[in-house]
C-alpha cells in the first residue's frame, strides 16, 4: 500500500449545487452509480453494474457535513476510506478526492483490472461525469462492469477534421488527454503513450484513413479504434476496444479512456477551455496520467 491516491478538479458550478449532486440519490443514479440511497447522517451507499464489486453496497458513511464526504468502502475485502472536499473557488468549485487502501503505481499495473485497482480510473470517469453534470452537460459514458463490450459513441460539437486532428496530432491528444504520446502517423507507424524510446512495446498503426479514422494495435492482441463521422453539424465519435478476452475485458483501462472522451468532448465544446484536472497523485505515477497504460 502506499500514500493516499489523490486528485483535484475544477468545477464551473456553485458549491451548493455540487454538493446537492454528491448526496442526493436522484442524482447519484443519474452521473454515477446504477443504485444509490442516502440518508444523512447515518447511510450512504451506492452499488450496481457501473460500481467495482457492486453486486451490493459495501459503504460505511463516516462524515457528510460542511462540504465534506467521508466514507468507507470495502472492495475485493480490503477497507479503502474515500473523501471528496469541495471547496469555494471563485464562481466555482474546487473538488478534491483522496482514497487510502489502494495499491501502489506497480503493482496497479500489474493488476489494474482487479475491482482494487480499478479504483484511479473509475473514480476518474466518475468525476468527469460529475462536473459534466453539474455544468449542464449530458454525461459521456457509465462503465458497464458486466458486458463484455468495449464500444462506446459520442457525440462532439466540433467539425470532424478538427476532432480528427485532436486524435492523430500528438501536440494536441497531449493537450486535452493530460498524458504525453509519441507516434509515427502511418500505418505500419508505432504509437507509444509517453514516448517510443522508453515503450519497449509500443502499439502499431493498423489503419489510418485521414479524417475517418485510426485503429491501433497492442502486442497483446488488444486494438484500439477511433472512427468519426459528420453528424448533426458535429461529429460522432465511436470507440472501440477489442482483441481481449470476453471473461476479463479490461475494464481499467477503459474507464481511463472514456474519463478522456468526456475531456476530449469538453476541449472541442468549452468556451475557454481548460482542463478540468488541477492535480493529480500517485505515488510513482507521472502526474496527469489518467488512463494508466493507454490500451
Amino acid at each position: 500500500m502506499t500514500e493516499p491516491a489523490s486528485f483535484q478538479v475544477r468545477v464551473r458550478a456553485p458549491i451548493d449545487e455540487v454538493w446537492h449532486a454528491l448526496i442526493d440519490p436522484g442524482a447519484l443514479r443519474t452521473w454515477f452509480s446504477e443504485h444509490a440511497e442516502v440518508d444523512l447522517p447515518s447511510r450512504y451507499e451506492f452499488w450496481g453494474r457501473y460500481t467495482p464489486d457492486g453486486e451490493v453496497p459495501r459503504q460505511r458513511l463516516l462524515l457528510a457535513e460542511d462540504n465534506v464526504l467521508r466514507f468507507a468502502w470495502t472492495v475485493d475485502g480490503t477497507e479503502t476510506v474515500v473523501e471528496l472536499e469541495l471547496a469555494e473557488d471563485g464562481a466555482g468549485t474546487s473538488l478534491s478526492y483522496s482514497q487510502t487502501g489502494l495499491p501502489d503505481f506497480a503493482a496497479l499495473m500489474a493488476d489494474s483490472d482487479s475491482p482494487l485497482g480499478m479504483m484511479h480510473t473509475f473514480w476518474a470517469l466518475a468525476v468527469a461525469n460529475l462536473v459534466d453534470h453539474v455544468e449542464g452537460r449530458p454525461i459521456t459514458a457509465r462503465c458497464d462492469l458486466t458486458s463484455p463490450v468495449m464500444r462506446e459513441e459520442v457525440r462532439i460539437g466540433a467539425a470532424r477534421p478538427e476532432v480528427y486532428r485532436s486524435i492523430t496530432d500528438p501536440a494536441e491528444f497531449t493537450r486535452w488527454f493530460g498524458a504525453r504520446i509519441e507516434a509515427e502517423m502511418r500505418v505500419g507507424g508505432r504509437w507509444a503513450m509517453g514516448s517510443l524510446e522508453q515503450d519497449p512495446d509500443p502499439a502499431k498503426i493498423v489503419d489510418l484513413v485521414p479524417g475517418e479514422r485510426m485503429t491501433l494495435a497492442y502486442e497483446e492482441g488488444i486494438v484500439t479504434s477511433w472512427e468519426l463521422e459528420d453528424s448533426g453539424g458535429g461529429t460522432k465519435l465511436t470507440f472501440v476496444q477489442s482483441g481481449f478476452s470476453g471473461e476479463k475485458p479490461p475494464y481499467g483501462s477503459w474507464m481511463g479512456w472514456l474519463s478522456g472522451l468526456a475531456e476530449l468532448r469538453r476541449f472541442h465544446e468549452v468556451d475557454m477551455w481548460l482542463p478540468i484536472w488541477v492535480d493529480v497523485h500517485l505515488d510513482g505515477m507521472p502526474e496527469g496520467l489518467i488512463a494508466l497504460d493507454g490500451k
